[in-house]
């Protein structure tokens, strides 16, 4: 009979929760790459509004968009904490069971299972895992927080982190 291991834990989806997750699972980078665009947009419209007859009111446009769009990837983590917050998920209690057939999350919204077959990679960071699985022709993401995770489910996951393609 095989040896099944099965591990329960619950938190709560706050600001803190939010905050970590994004810290740890986020792709987003403040470089010239990402700016790329804000910063063609704006100079288009300077040049728009400097260097050609074009109403006024078009190039402004255009500069506004390119300070919005820089202005959005600054303020990306708070707007997304924000966006979190705002769902009715926000301050739920979320029950998690990691087990052999994989990871079940569940709450009075929502009923996920992560199967460890699904599973393309899974990335320890500083704080917690996150899970790379895939989810039809897609490839979701998904963060566990190693506070809410006891050593015996931290080695379980690890141990599944051995059997998936790494990095």
């Amino acid at each position: 009979m095989a040896d099944t291991h099965s591990f329960t834990s619950s938190f709560v989806l706050d600001k803190a929760h939010f905050t970590e997750c994004y810290t740890q699972s986020s792709t987003v980078e403040h470089n010239r790459k990402t700016y790329f665009k804000a910063n063609i947009l704006t100079v288009f419209g300077l040049f728009i509004l400097l260097f050609t007859p074009v109403n006024g009111y078009a190039a402004w446009f255009v500069i506004s968009l390119g300070l919005l769009e820089s202005l959005s990837i600054y303020y990306h983590q708070p707007w997304w904490v924000f966006r979190q917050m705002l769902s009715k998920a926000a301050n739920s209690e979320v029950t998690i069971t990691i087990d052999d057939d994989g990871v079940l999350t569940e709450s009075f919204y929502d009923k996920r299972k992560i199967l460890w077959l699904d599973v393309n990679q899974i990335k320890a960071t500083e704080l917690g895992y996150v899970i790379f699985f895939s989810v039809g022709k897609n490839i979701s993401r998904s963060y566990l927080s190693k506070a809410t995770l006891s050593a015996q489910a931290q080695t379980l996951i690890e141990s599944q982190a051995g059997f998936v393609s790494a990095d």
